[in-house]
């Protein structure tokens, strides 16, 4: 530890934020783990809990070393351990695949804003297991038929460059548009697999949800991924490309939550974070005028919709505040908050 360089503001709130999902994972993997029939993604959920733990530990360790209060998160309270099984064995799998993904970019973006060097190889750790993970959730996924990899194109032959401006089109609905070039499908795809999780998601969620606001809330995610896979499909579709099934595993009927309302608010957040992040490097390295148009349509509504999934959690009190910055105004008249 290096005790002579206090942590930065922005790697105390990654930190600090890093604790808050693995909390939360912890949780949602305990009951995935109980809840497991498949003993390969029982063995799967295993790891990844156990890692979540390792690494949920580190942070807590620095977090004593350095003098800060251990956050909140989640605790057993957001759990009910006696609640009917909610999601089968392949969603549970996809869940974690795609929750993997996240963290991957999550800590490419946090080891990015890291100075000190323990704080930077702690992310590199993390980093590491999430891809191990990552990539085990994948290829399982991959044996058992669940998951399609992304559609094959004819591999170029010769080197070609953009002729006209007429590459960049696609609004003009008399117009010719060109198909999807490999990146352009690529972001498209990516965006389909984690929307299709995301409607099966909301779909349980607004099923087991106690707070009236909160299940209008996950249907109308639902409502809203399945718009967005509708979307996708469409532009893979008529490029003559084969879109992912919008199957990722079973609902079962149950109607008891195995979340608390607080934990699913958070999970659904994180989500949709992710999915800004997504549609803004959709709409940054995009060609084609109307796929861009559409991603940036697509972040608007998402966009909309965490926030006022952020006025839900700070309406019901579930929002923890992560460490600020002192406020010297209030400090100069004898205030301490």
């Amino acid at each position: 530890m290096m005790k002579n360089i206090p942590l930065s503001s922005t790697e105390l709130g990654n930190l600090w934020q890093a604790y808050q999902e693995k909390s939360m994972a912890l949780h949602v993997l305990e009951r995935f783990i109980k809840n497991s029939n498949d003993e390969q993604i029982q063995a799967i959920l295993q790891s990844a809990q156990d890692i979540e733990t390792k690494n949920t530990n580190a942070i807590k360790a620095v977090f004593q070393n350095e003098g800060v209060a251990i956050p909140v998160a989640f605790t057993e309270k957001d759990v009910d351990n006696n609640a009917p099984r909610l999601f089968d064995d392949n969603f549970h799998l996809m869940f974690v695949r795609l929750y993997g993904k996240i963290l991957i970019g999550l800590y490419a973006l946090h080891s990015g804003m890291s100075y000190r060097e323990d704080i930077y190889n702690l992310y590199h750790d993390f980093t590491s297991d999430s891809q191990r993970i990552y990539n085990e959730a994948t290829q399982c996924l991959l044996k058992k038929g669940v998951l399609v990899r992304p559609p094959s194109v004819p591999m170029p032959k010769e080197v070609e460059f953009v002729k006209d401006t007429s590459y960049t089109g696609g609004l003009n609905p008399f117009g010719k548009k060109r198909v999807l070039n490999t990146v352009e499908i690529g972001l498209v795809y990516q965006a389909l697999e984690a929307n299709i999780t995301g409607t099966q998601l909301m779909a349980g969620f607004a099923q087991v949800a106690e707070n009236p606001d909160v299940k209008q809330y996950f249907q109308r995610g639902k409502e809203l991924a399945e718009k967005q896979v509708s979307i996708m499909s469409d532009f893979l579709v008529k490029s003559d490309l084969q879109a992912p099934s919008t199957w990722t595993g079973i609902v079962s009927d149950s109607t008891v939550s195995p979340f608390s309302d607080k934990l699913m608010m958070y999970m659904t957040n994180l989500l949709s974070m992710f999915g800004m992040g997504n549609n803004s490097v959709g709409a940054a390295f995009s060609f084609r005028s109307d796929l861009l148009l559409q991603m940036g349509k697509i972040l608007a509504n998402t966009f909309d919709f965490a926030k006022d999934g952020g006025k839900i959690i700070i309406k019901h009190g579930w929002m923890e505040e992560p460490p600020q910055a002192a406020d010297r105004t209030k400090l100069s008249r004898g205030q301490n908050k």
